[in-house]
């Protein structure tokens, strides 16, 4: 089977799409199948070793521009090639969530209109590529947001299976202006008929998504999220204590809508009370210049209550610093204020042993039901955080459970491999999952 796995870069930050769907693709060859991960928008940033096509194709500033000067698309294609060269793309597009949200909706509007838009020539250049060069058996988008071109791909690859993977749509939709946002849906809606298979990695999101784009019940399938568990396979048990440090740690963006706030909140609180004078804080993540001043508001206060030299922000960790910044804590809590639809860090936490507190929304509850790894606090309660946070930090032989207990259904449940194996066996049309 060959297989084109179109995934959409996130202009330079570390974006867990993008890094599962990197992983997945690695694993798909493995397994035998001929993949190929190809960028749209910008190239990707993964925290492993990169197997995407370096070429990229309806490159932000060229999609952009045929947007704000629809005359561009009447020069010659040669003239507007050096627009989508990489690091060109890289240096443009690393502030473009600066970028004024009535632009993005126009241009997200254009491009779901596919050969009806502004980027129509870009358009049919990527299913050119696909028809003539490629040939696939199956392609799966990374998200249907980028699906504007799947009536031409329809069209030209009839009997390719099509599939779209539902994640982080929502997000995107709701930064939206209201109307570019209800003319977006409409748009997605319109694409569903080209699609055989939508996946969704929880229930709670197939559910939400499902609804929205008002997709049938039988072109969706769940598979549960997944990551490489290759880095974590010589992860030692913490030996919690044993530094006279208990570690309570923060591994995702750096955004108001993960929630670090609530964690500083309940950290602030338990670290003035005199038996919890060993908690200490440390957050890891993405941090893009929008949100400098967010954690630099958290930073002063942390500092106003006399802890600054109990916290520490660790930057944006690759690989191999995630796992050793992971297998350092002895409890980890994300308390995002929406609703997570996937949660890589819970996985990438369990798979180092170390037990989480999270939200009771969004995909969370399921990934707790599914490995058994944590303990759910009502989303935005500061005071039935700081309680289950206390709670583990005041009984090692729970915490120690349920990090073992994560540990082992993670490796069990959530292997990237077993993710690859029922895609494979969905666009092959073996079996549902």
């Amino acid at each position: 089977m060959k297989v084109v796995l179109i995934t959409a870069g996130a202009a330079g930050m570390y974006c867990g799409s993008c890094m599962h769907d990197n992983a997945l693709a690695r694993a798909l060859i493995a397994q035998g199948v001929d993949c190929a991960l190809q960028p749209v928008y910008t190239p990707i940033r993964t925290d492993a070793e990169s197997i995407a096509d370096e070429h990229v194709f309806l490159g932000g500033i060229h999609i952009y521009l045929l947007q704000q000067m629809p005359w561009l698309q009447h020069l010659p294609a040669v003239l507007r090639r050096p627009l989508d060269w990489p690091p060109l793309v890289r240096w443009a597009t690393r502030r473009a969530a600066s970028t004024d949200a009535s632009k993005l909706g126009e241009l997200s509007v254009s491009m779901l209109m596919g050969i009806e838009g502004n980027q129509a020539e870009e358009v049919r250049r990527m299913v050119d590529w696909l028809g003539s060069e490629m040939k696939p058996d199956a392609i799966v988008l990374s998200n249907l947001l980028i699906g504007g071109a799947l009536p031409e791909i329809r069209k030209r690859l009839p009997q390719s299976k099509i599939a779209v993977v539902l994640q982080g749509d929502d997000i995107f939709l709701d930064h939206l202006p209201e109307a570019s946002r209800l003319q977006t849906i409409q748009l997605c809606r319109g694409l569903v008929q080209y699609v055989d298979h939508f996946i969704a990695n929880s229930q709670f999101y197939a559910d939400k998504m499902g609804q929205l784009f008002a997709v049938p019940e039988n072109k969706l399938s769940i598979t549960p999220l997944s990551i490489d568990l290759a880095p974590f396979a010589n992860v030692t048990d913490r030996r919690a204590g044993s530094s006279g440090e208990f570690r309570l740690g923060y591994l995702a963006r750096i955004a108001p809508e993960k929630g670090l706030h609530h964690l500083v909140e309940a950290f602030i609180q338990l670290a003035s009370q005199a038996e919890h004078q060993d908690l200490s804080l440390h957050a890891a993540g993405w941090l893009g210049p929008a949100n400098a001043d967010y954690l630099a508001a958290l930073t002063s206060k942390i500092t106003a209550a006399g802890l600054a030299d109990r916290f520490t922000y660790h930057g944006s960790p690759d690989l191999a610093e995630k796992v050793s910044f992971l297998s350092s804590l002895d409890l980890m809590s994300v308390p995002t204020d929406y609703q997570e639809p996937k949660g890589l860090f819970v996985l990438e936490a369990l798979a180092a042993g170390v037990p989480v507190v999270l939200p009771d929304h969004g995909a969370f509850g399921e990934l707790i039901a599914s490995t058994g790894g944590g303990l759910l606090v009502p989303p935005s309660d500061s005071a039935a955080l700081c309680e289950a946070i206390e709670r583990l930090k005041n009984d090692p032989q729970q915490r120690k459970q349920l990090g073992r207990d994560g540990q082992t259904n993670v490796t069990r449940k959530h292997s990237i491999s077993g993710a690859a194996e029922q895609l494979h066996a969905l666009l092959s049309g073996l079996n549902q999952f």
